[in-house]
Formats: structure tokens, sequence, C-alpha cells
């Protein structure tokens, strides 16, 4: 025969062979095989599920993210919007507080100013009397030196005293 037509007892030969590789497979191989595709599936499934879970708690990890964000961005604007009005209550006592104090430094100076300016008034008058007491009393004992011109000035005061509207002028005698 040739190369492309068997022969009967190869052809029987091949049958019973692959009859007995196919039952050992069939027997013992294919439940193995089926098992293993199984777990496979089974394990592709279950990974699935992971991922179908992970993608869904990512999302609400990114809900919650976005919504922690806007909390803090909030907290963030409140915080910043307290800070702003402390600091305007602040620099308000602040300017208060130095306002009320120029006014009281002004006070104590115009205080002490004006006290200064009446011991200075007080000194400048005693210096006057004094200046005047001397002048007078020069002028007193070169005018003074005999008895009519004494009681020429005794008069005179005494009538100034009686009247004091009419003032009259010393007039050396």
């Amino acid at each position: 025969m040739g190369l492309l037509q068997p022969e009967s007892g190869l052809l029987f030969w091949m049958t019973l062979a692959f009859g007995a590789v196919f039952f050992l497979v069939a027997k013992f191989g294919f439940p193995v095989i089926v098992k293993a595709i199984d777990d496979r599936k089974h394990y592709i499934d279950s990974s699935l599920d992971a991922a179908r879970k992970a993608r869904q708690q990512l999302s609400e990890v990114e809900t919650e993210k976005r919504m922690m964000r806007m909390e803090a961005e909030a907290e963030r604007a409140d915080i910043l919007r307290t800070t702003a009005e402390e600091r305007e209550r602040m620099l308000t006592e602040a300017r208060e507080q130095a306002a009320g104090e120029r006014a009281r430094l002004v006070a104590e100076a115009r205080a002490e100013a004006e006290a200064e300016r009446e011991a200075i008034l007080r000194d400048a008058r005693q210096q006057v009397a004094l200046l005047a007491v001397a002048v007078t009393e020069k002028m007193l004992r070169c005018e003074l030196q005999d008895k009519t011109s004494q009681t020429a000035l005794a008069e005179r005061l005494l009538d100034e005293i009686e009247r004091p509207k009419n003032r009259t002028t010393c007039t050396p005698d």
C-alpha cells in the first residue's frame, strides 16, 4: 500500500491506542482540567468582583475626598474670616487705646504747661513786685527826706484810698 493509505492492522492499533488514551484522559485528565478551568473561572470572577468593589470604594473615597476638601475649604474660609475680624477688632482696640493715651498725654502736657505758665507768671509777678518795691523804696528815700514831703505824701495816699475812682498820678512836689 501506499504512504497515504494505512493498513487495517495499523488502523486497528491506532484506534485502540486512541481509545485507551481517550479513556484515560477522560477518566483522569478531563476532570482535573475542568476543575482547573473552573477554579480559574472562579478566581477571575472573584477578581472581577473585587475590582468592581475596589472601583466602587474608590469612587466612594473620591466622593468623600471631595466632601472633605469642600469642608476644609469652608473651614479655611471661616478661619480666615474670623482671623480678619479678630485682627480688625484688635486694631480698633489698639487705635482706641492709642487715642485715649494720646488724649491723656495731651491733657497732662497741657496741665503741666498751664502749671508752668502759672509758676512763670507768679515768679514774674514776684519779680515785678520786688522790683517795684525796690524802685519805690529808692524813690521814696529821695523824696521823703524832709518832714513836709512825708506829710504831703501821706495825705495824698489817704485821699486816694478814700476816693478809689478818682485816681491821681503821683507827681513829685
